[in-house]
């Protein structure tokens, strides 16, 4: 039996429209389409991806939104029971919003924080959302935009900024992350709204937490360069993977047992099977990203990756606004 094919990414188009760095990409299973960006330039941009995809423009710009006051730090789609689609944000004016992409405007404002929000997430059934913030609280909404309970410090959250939240895809077993400045990251269960497990074992400040398609593992990352896996089920340290820089943010595929870690210098995909590194993508900018006086550009921080919902593409925002599109395709051979 031959074995299979070895893939890796290769770069397809850009998405140029932002004038800030990307914060947040999204896109969502039912609107294989359309991509969903987000920016300090304090917008949000429905893409539209050209099917020509000519590398000039992989996709184009169909709806700016505008309202946000700050930055915009991360976003979260949601599509109602008559297939509407709808986006979550939360800024640094530490509101949230929920945009009906259709109409282009905002539904809701979610008022309670007292600092920058820095991450917002949605449950599989659409009935929680959850925010964290630089006030060191998680939030968590009803889809009325009211405020139904804050983790502080006191109910076992977070001693530091919350810089990320995210949900178990697990509809069955109600399930949230949450990653801080604490060195920690923790496990909740949202249906008795209780801290079942710390997960520790960073060295630094967590940026990004993820987690994986079935619902098993989480992946961490930040500051210490490590990308850590871990068992949900358990609480347990699985192991980590090394980058030797700032992990930004982490993706799983969602069809294949791939990590991968967007950092201050590359992009980096690891097979979790072998736990071999498959392809490191570094992106050097275009030639009007290049220091006067100097030779070349350094490489771009990449800052923000959302895999297409069938796998086959993954979108990296990057700090100079841009967001480049790479195919998976198979390895090629010396």
């Amino acid at each position: 039996m031959s074995a299979k094919p070895l893939e890796q990414l290769a770069f397809k188009g850009d998405l140029r429209g932002h004038k800030g760095a990307v914060t947040a990409i999204a896109t969502h299973v039912n609107c294989p389409d359309l991509i969903i960006s987000a920016s300090r330039d304090k917008s949000i941009i429905v893409w539209k991806v050209d099917r020509d995809q000519s590398e000039e423009q992989y996709a184009v710009p169909q709806k700016r939104l505008t309202g946000h006051n700050h930055f915009i730090s991360d976003i979260a789609l949601t599509m109602d029971s008559n297939n509407r689609l709808f986006i979550l944000s939360g800024s640094w004016d530490n509101s949230l919003r929920l945009w009906n992409v259709a109409k282009g405007s905002t539904n809701l404002r979610f008022v309670n924080h007292t600092k920058d929000v820095m991450s917002v997430a949605i449950s599989p059934d659409n009935r929680q959302i959850v925010s964290g913030s630089r006030d060191r609280t998680i939030k968590v909404w009803n889809t009325l935009g009211q405020c139904r309970f804050t983790f502080t410090a006191r109910e076992n959250g977070h001693r530091d900024w919350v810089s990320c939240v995210r949900f178990s895809p697990n509809a069955a077993v109600p399930i949230l992350v949450s990653a801080g400045w604490d060195k920690l990251v923790k496990v909740w269960d949202m249906k008795n709204l209780q801290c079942k497990f710390n997960l520790v074992g960073h060295q630094g400040y967590v940026n990004s937490v993820t987690v994986s398609p079935d619902g098993t593992l989480c992946a961490s990352g930040g500051k210490d360069g490590s990308a850590k896996l871990w068992d949900i089920n358990e609480g347990k340290d699985l192991y980590s993977l090394e980058t030797g820089d700032v992990i930004n943010a982490l993706s799983f595929s969602p069809v294949r047992y791939w990590l991968c870690a967007a950092t201050n210098s590359s992009i980096i995909v690891w097979d979790l099977e072998t736990k071999v590194e498959l392809d490191v993508v570094r992106f050097n900018g275009q030639a009007e990203d290049i220091a006067p006086g100097t030779k070349k550009a350094e490489p771009i921080a990449c800052t923000s990756l959302s895999w297409s919902a069938d796998g086959s593409v993954l979108y990296a925002g990057y700090a100079n606004h841009t967001i480049r599109a790479y195919h998976v395709v198979e390895a090629q051979t010396e």
